[in-house]
């Protein structure tokens, strides 16, 4: 008894809650609904799927190299986190991969810890995700900005291009782990004497993925100039590195060793990985889904699949991995409209590493330079870096300062400035919203009013702006009674509802009565809990009628006049 369950009802209540994580979970994980247009749309998936696969090709071996896990790690994880992320992830459409953002990120940990740690970090990373899924998190990037999520993309496309400058002289980059220092120290390493056909590997490169577009837009450019300079490297013998021996087959699955040292000292960078991967997996898939009709899209679901997808990178000797946008882009266009697609550009490059890595072995690194250099050029769009910049004073500001600190700190580091300064000017603009105006009371005039002031707030009463806006009612003088109207109050936060207790203590304490009309019901328990209502005088010195405290002010003057007399 005493409110003790009996075991039925206890039984109910387990049975409840084993229905609803069943539910939960259920959300998480692949169903045949994934696919239940592909009967109709599957000709262009797999068209699509094939396109996609040719196009990632050089990208992922670019970015393998350029991340300095090498060329393997990257076709790796367009394989295994390709597959992997097309089946469990929140998006029909999204294609994930190794991506330009991730090697800016990735770079400075192989420097410090060793292409080992890359492994090690993807494990990490994919886990920290997999939890940021499942604990619903998905949403958390609606509230990035627009400028900032702009101006991190300007700050990548120029750290991609800096980072392939020493490739494309011929030269080893530089110590530094900025990449304009690094860019700028590699010069000083260059062979001059032969760094003509790097250069004009990388111009040839350059010169035939602009052109290829222009004659049919269908013909991937990217394969097209890798195939083209690396058959003349090879016939005229030219002095270029190359790629390099590739594995036949994929490795098997094998959990890196690790001891709590190198958990400790790798924590930091994998939550790096992991916010970036998030970040840059959330922005392409809702872009995606803005794109074309594709059925729904699940941002926890999504995180969950990422996370799982730089897991069994990680376990297969990949990078971490994210969604690509640039490649989710050419799966839309080229006729991709389910995970059909995504899938079968993963079993393209996987046929790639059991049939051509020989061939591939020999394209020249300063090729891949080639088209991760155009790649950095296509991300930024001048159309949308004008409509920033033209937008507004603040917001061009926001752009600006995110894409600097982007280049020359962190990318992390630059999206929690970004987010910051926008807040700073958010609120800069929410309490310039916010006002205090003396009004006049309503007709017929009393021979009493002039001892009486009635003020209006209007729009934001919160931390930014309370002082400011009540040290006019603060400072009156020569009246009696003041009265307050909060109705048009939109906003009040726990800092100013204490401002407006203090204000009404300080009045009262000169002996002014204050009078509260028309708190709104929202901001009534903040009012309560932060002494607002009990610093009046009297309990009845709060109104929801305007008449009605017009009235009770006027009473009370003339009650003050004849203790006076």
């Amino acid at each position: 008894m005493n409110g003790t369950p009996t075991r039925g009802r206890w039984s109910y209540d387990q049975t409840g809650k084993l229905v609803r994580f069943r539910r939960y979970l259920r959300t998480f994980l692949p169903s045949w609904s994934d696919y239940r247009s592909a009967r109709r749309t599957w000709r262009g998936d797999l068209i699509a799927g094939v396109t996609v696969g040719i196009v990632a090709l050089p990208l992922a071996l670019a970015f393998g190299v350029s991340s300095g896990a090498g060329a393997e790690s990257g076709l790796i994880t367009a394989v295994v986190a390709g597959v992997i992320a097309a089946v469990f992830g929140g998006s029909n459409i999204q294609v994930s991969g190794p991506t330009g953002a991730m090697v800016v990120v990735l770079g400075p940990i192989v420097a410090v810890h060793g292409p080992g740690a890359v492994a090690i970090v993807s494990l990490m990373a994919g886990v920290i995700v997999v939890i940021a899924g499942l604990s619903k998190l998905g949403r958390v990037v609606s509230y990035i900005p627009w400028p900032v999520i702009e101006g991190f993309t300007l700050g990548i496309a120029v750290i991609i291009f800096l980072q392939q400058v020493p490739a494309a002289v011929g030269a080893k980059p530089g110590p530094s782990s900025n990449a304009f220092v690094s860019a700028v120290q590699s010069f000083g390493q260059a062979d001059w004497s032969g760094v003509v056909w790097p250069i004009a590997a990388v111009l040839a490169v350059a010169a035939i993925m602009i052109a290829a577009p222009r004659v049919h837009k269908q013909l991937p450019g990217s394969i097209i100039a890798i195939v083209v300079v690396s058959l003349v490297v090879s016939a005229a013998h030219l002095p270029l590195a190359r790629i390099g021996a590739l594995p036949s087959s994929l490795p098997s699955p094998d959990f890196p060793a690790m001891g709590l040292a190198t958990l400790a000292s790798l924590a930091g960078p994998a939550l790096a990985v992991a916010a970036l991967a998030a970040i840059e997996s959330l922005l392409s898939a809702r872009v995606a889904a803005s794109l074309a009709d594709t059925g729904t899209f699940d941002a926890d679901r999504e995180l969950f699949g990422q996370g799982l997808a730089s897991v069994a990178s990680g376990l297969f000797g990949g990078m971490p991995a994210t969604g690509a946008i640039a490649r989710t882009a050419v799966n839309l266009r080229t006729g991709g409209r389910t995970r059909v697609a995504a899938i079968t550009h993963a079993l393209v490059l996987l046929g790639i590493v059991y049939l051509a890595t020989g061939v591939v072995a020999q394209i020249p690194l300063a090729a891949l330079s080639g088209v991760l250099m155009v790649t950095a050029v296509r991300m930024v769009s001048a159309g949308t870096v004008r409509s920033v910049v033209r937008s507004t004073r603040p917001d061009a500001a926001v752009f600006i300062i995110t894409a600097a600190v982007t280049v020359s700190v962190d990318l992390i580091f630059a999206v929690g400035i970004g987010i910051g300064v926008a807040a700073f000017f958010a609120l800069r603009r929410l309490a310039k919203s916010g006002g205090v105006h003396r009004e006049e009371l309503p007709a017929p005039p009393s021979a009493g009013d002039s001892h009486i002031a009635m003020f209006r707030l209007d729009g934001a009463l919160f931390f930014g702006a309370a002082e400011r806006m009540l040290e006019r009612v603060a400072r009156i003088t020569d009246v009696d009674v003041v009265i307050i109207r909060m109705s048009q109050l939109q906003v009040l936060d726990a800092t100013g509802a204490r401002v407006v207790a203090e204000m009404i203590h300080g009045l009262e304490r000169r002996g002014i009565t204050v009078l509260l009309k028309g708190i709104q019901p929202a901001h009534m328990g903040l009012a309560n809990r932060v002494g607002v209502i009990s610093s009046l005088r009297d309990e009845h010195h709060l109104f929801a009628d305007l008449d009605a405290a017009v009235a009770h002010a006027r009473s009370h003057v003339v009650r003050a006049s004849v203790d006076r007399r």
